[in-house]
């Protein structure tokens, strides 16, 4: 039998979903704010009349970007990074992750590990010999100095333990006795049933390595391989004189349309499609994932 709810409980309901949707509009208001930005008119952007819509709609800023040949050179630059630095993230945190779950008769030396990864998270040597690291392996100016630094990230290796110490032990006896090996283990029971936690653990590495800016800023030379956000986050600062000069008498009669803040809107908007579009298809094994692989056995 069902119960119906007294009118307190009921109104304790609605005051908590209440305060869910405007902790929900407080937080989606400066992406609905910058997109306003992003198709309003210069005069009324510089003249503050902009708030939760565009005033003076036009796609000026968008139209730029799309004749911006730097923006989509770092576009391409994070696209790359992002599949390479995921494809290592995944690997190593799965092949670190399955020896540590083993328990100490199977892995004797399974707690000295733990403790120095441990330690590693939480202790670092610091940015100056991190980058003398990277210079004297002469990675400066190239992709692997943007993945190799955080190739493993400890805090996703501790997560995909605990899920694998999670599971039924008796799925591995079962591939022992049908004479499968470690790897074959590996590849066959432990990867294909923790699809929850490696999605969200994937998904972490992606918007990581997506949304970083400081290491190219550090480890790049040039303002030709900067990655996306680095590429953003200077014309935050300033317009890069460079694009101007680069422009044709039309473009800069086009530009003269947008002010600095629509523009670097727009590519802000830009710049979040591709998490956008991938976050859907991953979003439901996030509580999912990360639920299971946080309760230690």
């Amino acid at each position: 039998m069902v119960l119906s709810k007294s009118w307190s409980s009921r109104s304790v309901d609605m005051f908590i979903y209440l305060a869910l949707i405007i902790i929900a509009c407080i937080s989606l208001f400066p992406l609905w704010y910058t997109i306003a930005l992003s198709f309003s008119d210069k005069a009324a952007v510089n003249a503050g009349r902009v708030f939760a819509w565009p005033v003076g709609f036009n796609l000026t800023s968008y139209k730029i970007i799309l004749e911006d040949h730097k923006f989509f050179a770092a576009f391409y630059i994070s696209v790359k990074r992002v599949l390479l630095g995921g494809v290592i993230n995944f690997v190593l945190t799965v092949i670190m992750a399955y020896p540590l779950a083993r328990d100490n008769k199977m892995f004797p030396g399974r707690k000295i590990y733990m403790w120095y990864l441990v330690f590693c998270m939480l202790f670092s040597g610091g940015l100056i010999p991190l980058y003398m690291t990277v210079t004297e392996l002469n990675l400066q100016n190239t992709l692997w100095s943007l993945v190799l630094p955080g190739a493993v990230p400890i805090f996703n290796v501790i997560l995909i333990m605990n899920f694998f110490r999670n599971l039924p032990k008796e799925l591995e006896e079962a591939a022992i006795v049908d004479g499968s090996g470690p790897w074959r283990t590996l590849v066959s029971i432990f990867i294909p049933v923790s699809m929850p936690a490696l999605a969200t653990v994937t998904l972490f590495s992606i918007v990581g390595h997506w949304n970083s800016f400081f290491d190219g800023l550090i480890y790049m030379n040039k303002p030709s391989l900067y990655p996306l956000q680095t590429y953003i986050q200077q014309l935050v600062v300033r317009i890069d004189p460079e694009l101007m000069k680069s422009l044709t008498t039309d473009q800069l009669i086009e530009l003269s349309k947008a002010s600095d803040k629509t523009l670097n809107s727009a590519k802000l908007i830009v710049a979040m499609i591709p998490l956008l579009a991938i976050y859907p298809f991953l979003q439901k094994y996030f509580v999912h994932g990360i639920v299971l692989g946080s309760v230690k056995e």
